[in-house]
């Protein structure tokens, strides 16, 4: 296992760039029975951060700097591969993430908008819900925010 690995969009190699979007399609699309647009337009303003296995991408977040999907910064599109649960590379994964937009944007909340069973777990970082549960693409979320 090698990471974490971080990268501006126009830095991706194209074998990353497809085990990102293969990883996000996976779980998203197939996994939650979700169909839905993940090439939203957004990817090539973020930072990407992932940890891989060999040559496939097993976890990942996306990085997203104050103004582009809300006025503070964000993680979004955090995923974790089915066969690489349970083993701790989630909650590793959330505190890269947590940590680098932090380093990125330093002062800004930082946003999410998690879906409702993992609000626990996200939480245990020192998030706290925002709002009532709300349902995007058919799935219950709720926000959440991290105040510096």
């Amino acid at each position: 296992m090698t990471g974490p690995h971080i990268s501006s969009f126009d830095a991706l190699t194209l074998p990353t760039a497809y085990g990102i979007l293969a990883l996000r399609a996976e779980v998203f699309v197939v996994e939650q029975d979700c169909p839905y647009q993940d090439l939203d337009g957004k990817d090539a303003d973020c930072l990407h951060l992932w940890y891989q296995d060999g040559d496939t991408i097993v976890a990942y977040a996306r990085l997203l700097p104050p103004g582009l999907s809300y006025p503070e910064a964000g993680i979004g599109r955090v995923v974790t591969s089915p066969a690489h649960r349970r083993t701790g590379l989630g909650k590793a994964l959330m505190a890269q993430a947590i940590a680098r937009t932090q380093k990125e944007w330093p002062g800004q909340d930082v946003v999410i908008m998690a879906q409702s069973y993992l609000v626990a777990f996200y939480r245990s970082f020192g998030f706290v819900v925002e709002r009532e549960e709300f349902l995007e693409d058919g799935i219950p979320h709720r926000w959440m925010r991290l105040v510096p």
